[in-house]
């Protein structure tokens, strides 16, 4: 279990994180196609153009060892997870790639970024959830859950 004292330490680590994947993601990163965009829009994303997906065989795990630690014991961050949002760039695994309703999922947090603010404000909002209702009934989780399921139907 993460403490509040261990959260307000860990926050900054997992912006400061976010922030230098998104930047690798939208360097590296292919836009969204045409039916992509639509899903996005549809997923409620301001700026879809901004977006990039990135394939990787697996998700990255932090490298500092309290933020990797907290990852794995929230499970947020695992061998199984098949994509992660960090505002426009999005991390897809492999074989995941071709999951529609996987990357509208992804959508949805980006549209949380948007909705919110940036990395600050996702991640105090979005890992205290986590952290405090857990993964995945966490209310901004169940969100993306629930958006993806319907526009995906």
């Amino acid at each position: 279990m993460i403490t509040q004292e261990q959260f307000k330490m860990l926050l900054p680590l997992a912006c400061a994180w976010a922030e230098e994947q998104e930047r690798m993601i939208l360097r590296g990163g292919v836009p969204l196609s045409p039916a992509q965009t639509f899903d996005a829009v549809r997923a409620g994303v301001a700026h879809p153009e901004q977006v990039r997906l990135l394939r990787v065989a697996r998700i990255p795990m932090p490298e500092h060892p309290a933020l990797r630690a907290a990852a794995e014991s929230t499970h947020l961050i695992s061998p199984h997870t098949a994509g992660l949002t960090l505002r426009y760039g999005i991390f897809v695994r492999s074989d995941c790639w071709g999951d529609r309703r996987l990357v509208v999922h992804e959508l949805v947090h980006t549209s949380q970024h948007e909705r919110l603010g940036g990395f600050q404000q996702f991640l105090q909002k979005y890992l205290y959830e986590c952290i405090t209702i857990g993964y995945p009934p966490a209310p901004m989780e169940q969100e993306a859950v629930t958006t993806s399921a319907r526009l995906c139907t």
